[in-house]
Order: structure tokens, then C-alpha cells, then sequence
């Protein structure tokens, strides 16, 4: 027996109360499907609270230390092993959202979503219970698995629940989450800084994220299923079912749901007929689709957004503050970078993709050239509260990162992963984006203590360095791709588009209409069964077509 064959559904039942149905269901899905996001943020926000406790360098590096000695980075701790322990969560990731491509076609996008909420709060116990460094790297590796498989399958569960004209507002709500994790832990984080020298100052986070990820996996027994994977995978009336729940009152009947069902149909026969696009085909016949998708996730990271995050409090440390001040600015900076995802939720479709990147471009290199040129200053100065001003300054132009990270390289990539790619090829699209997402994500954790060690303030213009060769890439690669369709996208990037692909596109696209037609004279006694017999027509009539379209061809 296989493994999809033991863990596939055999049924789906899942119908919603009538009060819950519409956009309660459809808001409440899209909020806790965002949670797996929302964790993401909080894992990053915990493992830089916890890196200025002394209970904690004491319990994972051995080395018994003062505030002061945390103040003045005079810990002892080995780069490299803080290193490892930053980073090891992020090389899990990669792998995990390649694998759950998989996972997400045959188990469904929810039994995905499950499954990485279970491995999270698995991850959770073990880092809140854990002995040594041994166990918070192996708790830490199980949530890269969780977070990797949430990361795949969330974005994918927001497209195919969202309506038609808001996915752009989805994608942007899911970004709102992540940051407001991490924004959580930061306060949380500050909050439990109090309890030392108890452990609990660091376990205790770890406690309120298997609680966030105990209510993910509460949610996923009562998350709709969406319509578009029941429809592929001969859930037919079900799917109907879920799509009248999500954007209806629940009636099947509806005409504008019977459209969209029709629609839904339609696109999964015209996947069933082209087929998956070959890996070999991803680089070939969309090759600059491909660059785009994997060029935006790696500057989002070389842009330097998680060595400002992995490491907010311990910097802002070196800069001068306190620790205690220092996780409270953490706070106040996690607050500034949610409130700048604001701008692209209402602008991005306005003004383009290509205005917000190339504007973040310039702004992230001159905050980072703030930022650098201030901690020069900062470490030029005898430590105490000389070194105050100096701190003060550098807290400004970190907000300043945020909020322009927040609005322009956050949420961007993840939003031309989503879109770029058609239909047949967005599986593999959406892998290859996320994939070097977690992979710039590990090279950054991983190297960012070593060359802070070695050349300290000059490591932020490094990191300049890279925000003015993302502005130049962006302006001389990536096409404008906001106010046109997914199907003009083809000729924005200049694709060679099969001629198979054209016509079963043609044809789809007279099929539904068609549909559409046969559905509307039959509205005035429909039920369920009839709209299905109807949709179950149009993979015969397509298939049909498609055979004279070849023979009209030769």
C-alpha cells in the first residue's frame, strides 16, 4: 500500500451551520490558515529574545554570564555554535516545502496545514522542556519541518479560498500575520525577561507557542477544504458544497456559485489534459518566469531583513542599551515593520510591482547605510552612556528598515510567486520560489554571527551592497505584472507558448461559457445532482473539442 493510497480521504463531509457560512467561514479560514504564518514570525521573534538571557547562555553554551557581560557582547559564545543553533531551523525548512508540494496534492491543502501544526507544537514541547543545546537544535530542526510545510501551504490554501478580485488582499493579510507573530513573541519576550534569573524567562515563550500551535491544529478539523483541491481529486459535490460555504450562504443552487463551479471545473480539465509542466520545462519555456521567482525571494533575504530580525535585541545591545530596553525596542520596531505592510495592501495593484521594489531597493540602502554608519560611531565610544545618543539613532533607521521592508521587499515576493506562473507549472513555481526563500534564509542566519564577529559594523554595507544590485536586477529584469491577467503574463515576459496550450486554453475557455449557458436554463429546478451531471459533461466536451481542434489543425 502506498503512502497516498493510507492516508488519502476515501469521503469528505464537512457542512457549516447556516450562521457560520459565507464570509464568517471564509474570514475565519483565511485568519487561522494565516496562524501557520503567524508562528513562522513568532519562532523568529523567541529565538532573538531569548539570545540576551543569561539563564539561557548559561543553560545552552555553558557560560555563566551577567547582564553587563550580555550588554557588552562579552559572552564567550562561539559564533559558529550560535550559528548553528539560529540557522538549523531554516535547512529543515527548505526540504519540508519542497516535500509538502507533495504532501499538499494527495493529503489536501488542510491535512497539510495539520500536519505542520502538529510538527510545530511537537517542537514546541521539546524546546520547552529541553536540557541542553543538543535538544533545542533537535526541537528547533522538527519546527523547521513545521514551518516549511506551513510556509508551502498556506499562500496555496489563500489563492484557491479567496474570491477572484481579493487574492492580492489575502496574500497581504497572510503577510500581516507573519509580522504580527513576530511582533507577539517580541512582547512576549519582553514580558517574560522579567522572571529572571528563573528559566522560565525562556521556556516560557515556547509555552505560548504550543498554544498558538495547539489552536492550529484544533482549527484544521474544522477548516473547509478547498473547493479547487475536491474538484481535482473527484470530490465533485463536496466541492460544490465547499465553494457554497466559503462564498454563498450555503446554497448550492446559487447562480453566481454555479459559475464560479462551472469555472473551477473547466480549469481542472484543462490541467488534467496539458499535464504538469516538467521541471525541464519550467526553466526552459518560462526561464525569465523562473528568474523572477527565484531572484525576488533571495534579495527579500540579501536584502538583509533576518539578520536585522534573528538578531534585533543582541544588536541594539551592542549599540548601547540596556537589555531590558533593548527587547522592549524589539517590541516597538516589530510594531513598526506590521504597520508597514499597511501601504502595500492598498497600494501595490495601484502603483506596481516594479515602483514598490525598486523604491524599497533605495530605501533599505540608505537605512542600512544609517544603521552601519552609526554602530561604526557607537563602537568608536567608551561604553555606558556615551554611547546613548549614538543607540538612539540607530533604533531610528532599524524602524526605518522595517517599516520600508514591511511594504515593499516583504510582501512582494510572495506575491509575484503567487501570480507569475501559470497554471500548469504554479506547483513547481511556487516550490522553486519558496524553496530559495528557506535556502538565502539559512545562508543569512548562518553566516551573519561569523561576520558580525569579524567586521562588525561593515557587515550592514554589505548588505547595502546587495540592496543596489536587487534595484538593478528589478529595474533591467522584472516586467511590470500588476493591471493585466494571468494569461496576458505569457506575453509580458515574452514566453514561447505551446500551441497545445493555446488551443486547450481556447477551448476552456468556450467550454465554460457554454457551461455556464446549459447552467442557467436549468436554474429554475436545480439541485445538487443536476449540477454536477452538468459539470461532469464538460470533461467529455472538452475532450471532444479538443480532438477536432487537432483534427481542424492537420
Amino acid at each position: 500500500m502506498t503512502f497516498p493510497t493510507l492516508f488519502s480521504q476515501k469521503k469528505y463531509t464537512a457542512r457549516y451551520p447556516r450562521w457560520m457560512v459565507g464570509k464568517p467561514l471564509l474570514y475565519m479560514s483565511s485568519a487561522l490558515a494565516s496562524l501557520g504564518d503567524a508562528m513562522f514570525g513568532y519562532g523568529q521573534g523567541i529565538m532573538a529574545a531569548v539570545q540576551v538571557q543569561p539563564s539561557f547562555i548559561k543553560r545552552m553554551y555553558g557560560k555563566t554570564v551577567t547582564l553587563d557581560q550580555v550588554q557588552a557582547g562579552n559572552t564567550g559564545i562561539d559564533p559558529l555554535v550560535q550559528a548553528i543553533t539560529v540557522s538549523c531551523l531554516n535547512i529543515t525548512a527548505l526540504f519540508a516545502s519542497i516535500a509538502a508540494a507533495y504532501i499538499c496534492d494527495h493529503l489536501g491543502r488542510r491535512a497539510s496545514v495539520r500536519v505542520g501544526a502538529i510538527m510545530y507544537l511537537i517542537a514546541a514541547f521539546i524546546q520547552i522542556f529541553a536540557p541542553n543545546l543538543a535538544a533545542l537544535i533537535a526541537g528547533r530542526s522538527i519546527q523547521g519541518i513545521g514551518v516549511g510545510m506551513l510556509s508551502m501551504t498556506v499562500p496555496i490554501l489563500q489563492c484557491e479560498i479567496a474570491p477572484a478580485h481579493s487574492r492580492g488582499l489575502f496574500v497581504s493579510i497572510e503577510y500581516i500575520c507573519l509580522n504580527l507573530g513576530y511582533a507577539v513573541s517580541a512582547w512576549v519576550g519582553y514580558g517574560f525577561f522579567f522572571a529572571i534569573p528563573s528559566e522560565i524567562s525562556w521556556r516560557g515563550p515556547y509555552v505560548v507557542q504550543a498554544a498558538l500551535a495547539s489552536i492550529l491544529v484544533a482549527w484544521t478539523f474544522i477548516l473547509p477544504e478547498t473547493p479547487r483541491w475536491l474538484v481535482k481529486n473527484g470530490f465533485r459535490q463536496e466541492g460544490l458544497g465547499a465553494l457554497a460555504d466559503l462564498h454563498g450562504a450555503g446554497d448550492v443552487t446559487d447562480p453566481m456559485i454555479i459559475a464560479t463551479y462551472t469555472e473551477i471545473v473547466a480549469a481542472v480539465n484543462f490541467e488534467s489534459q496539458m499535464g504538469e509542466a516538467s521541471w525541464r520545462q519550467l526553466f526552459t519555456q518560462y526561464t525569465r518566469r523562473c528568474v523572477v521567482g527565484i531572484t525576488c525571494q533571495m534579495f527579500a533575504q540579501l536584502n538583509g531583513i533576518n539578520a536585522i530580525l534573528y538578531f534585533l535585541p543582541e544588536n541594539l545591545t551592542r549599540a548601547g542599551f540596556t537589555t531590558a530596553r533593548s527587547l522592549l525596542y524589539s517590541g516597538a520596531c516589530a510594531l513598526v515593520y506590521c504597520s508597514g505592510t499597511i501601504p502595500a495592501m492598498f497600494l501595490i495593484d495601484k502603483w506596481g510591482r516594479r515602483a514598490f521594489l525598486l523604491t524599497g531597493s533605495i530605501a533599505l540602502a540608505c537605512s542600512l547605510s544609517i544603521v552601519g554608519g552609526l554602530q561604526f560611531y557607537s563602537d568608536s565610544l567608551p561604553e555606558g552612556t556615551a554611547r546613548l545618543p549614538a543607540a538612539d539613532g540607530l533604533f531610528f533607521g532599524v524602524c526605518l528598515y522595517l517599516f520600508f521592508f514591511g511594504a515593499t521587499w516583504g510582501p512582494g515576493p510572495w506575491l509575484l510567486g503567487a501570480e507569475i506562473f501559470p497554471l500548469r507549472a504554479r506547483a513547481k513555481g511556487m516550490s522553486l520560489s519558496t524553496g530559495t526563500n528557506w535556502l538565502f534564509n539559512f545562508i543569512i542566519a548562518f553566516i551573519t554571527p561569523p561576520l558580525f564577529s569579524a567586521i562588525k559594523a561593515g557587515y550592514y554595507f554589505l548588505l547595502v551592497g546587495f540592496c543596489f544590485i536587487s534595484l538593478v536586477v528589478v529595474y533591467f529584469v522584472y516586467p511590470e505584472t500588476a493591471h493585466r491577467t494571468l494569461e496576458e503574463l505569457g506575453e509580458v515576459f515574452g514566453d514561447k507558448v505551446m500551441d497545445d496550450e493555446a488551443a486547450a486554453h481556447e477551448i476552456a475557455e468556450r467550454n465554460a461559457a457554454a457551461l455556464r449557458g446549459q447552467v442557467g436554463s436549468a436554474i429554475e429546478n436545480m439541485d445538487s445532482e443536476v449540477t454536477l451531471r452538468v459539470a461532469e459533461q464538460s470533461k467529455t466536451q472538452i475532450s471532444s473539442d479538443k480532438e477536432g481542434a487537432d483534427i481542424e489543425s492537420t
